[in-house]
């Protein structure tokens, strides 16, 4: 079996993290705060000057993940959250004529699925749906062992359905914090939690319940074999569990919910393993 050397990047306002990937895992990370308020050249650079750090010479690709829409065929970043001059990079181009090597971009949230099927939990299901719960609500699809991104790479965006008086984001994030729980953060709900403290138990729990008609969402739309739950505010999965099986019980389909398997992502740097992840189904189609 071949064991290629990839680069993986994932690209966000606030840091850039690149690394040098073979089957087993990282090899190496760099990890630098995004000099998001540039202009896109020097992001662009910066990218540059992070890969030429860590890159080999039996690299055979180059994958990255942003949060954003991309042009998969060609490349090219859109409108990139947290990062104002990224209107529209080119920056698949860019890099292969830098670096001489087939470079392949996606949104992050399909980073994030993909690199639980080749690295995490999700090995060992072929239709998985995966949940990057923190400050937003990211997610990626797997169906047929194959990674599903519609048209535009924007399939499965779950946060962006209505919901309430709001969207699944606005209840399934840290957004619900701020709006119906100001004076607190999820991490000092989840510390308060593990003291036993009522009221962020009796928060955790309410949470709880807006993330069961978030699985119930899934369930109707995708009736997948497995989840799988990251991000930062998924950390506090033993507080609002409870409550999310509970909303649970009245699902229309009881043997669904049975079958169902819901993981919580272990595995660090998963979003970039998963870009590195593009390059490996590229080329998996070349041996």
């Amino acid at each position: 079996m071949n064991n290629f050397k990839k680069i993986g990047i994932d690209i966000g306002g606030t840091n850039i993290r690149v690394a040098l990937v073979d089957d087993s895992g990282i090899i190496k990370i760099l990890k630098e705060p995004c000099k998001a308020d540039q202009p896109e050249d020097v992001i662009v650079d910066q990218v540059k000057n992070m890969i030429h750090e860590i890159i080999t010479p039996d690299v055979v690709g180059i994958g990255i993940g942003v949060p954003s829409t991309v042009d998969v065929k060609l490349g090219i970043v859109y409108n990139l959250n947290n990062i104002p001059s990224w209107k529209e990079v080119h920056l698949k181009e860019k890099l292969e004529q830098e670096f001489s090597v087939p470079t392949y971009v996606n949104n992050d949230a399909n980073c994030f699925a993909l690199g639980h099927k080749h690295y995490g939990l999700a090995k060992e299901y072929s239709n998985i749906v995966c949940i990057a719960m923190g400050t937003g609500l990211g997610s990626g699809l797997i169906f047929n062992e194959e990674l599903y991104i519609g048209a535009n790479t924007a399939a499965g965006e779950i946060g962006c359905v209505p919901y309430l008086d709001s969207t699944y984001e606005g209840y399934c994030s840290s957004h619900f914090f701020k709006r119906f729980h100001s004076h607190t953060t999820s991490f000092d709900l989840f510390n308060q939690a593990k003291e036993g403290n009522t009221e962020a138990l009796q928060i955790w729990e309410e949470f709880g319940k807006h993330v069961g008609a978030l699985v119930s969402f899934v369930l109707f739309t995708y009736d997948p074999q497995a989840i799988v739950f990251g991000g930062s505010v998924s950390k506090s999965f033993e507080f609002f569990s409870p409550s999310m099986h509970k909303y649970l019980e009245g699902f229309l389909f009881p043997k669904n919910v049975e079958k169902l398997v819901i993981r919580l992502s272990e595995v660090k740097d998963i979003s970039v393993l998963g870009a590195a992840s593009l390059v490996k189904n590229e080329v998996s189609k070349l041996v």
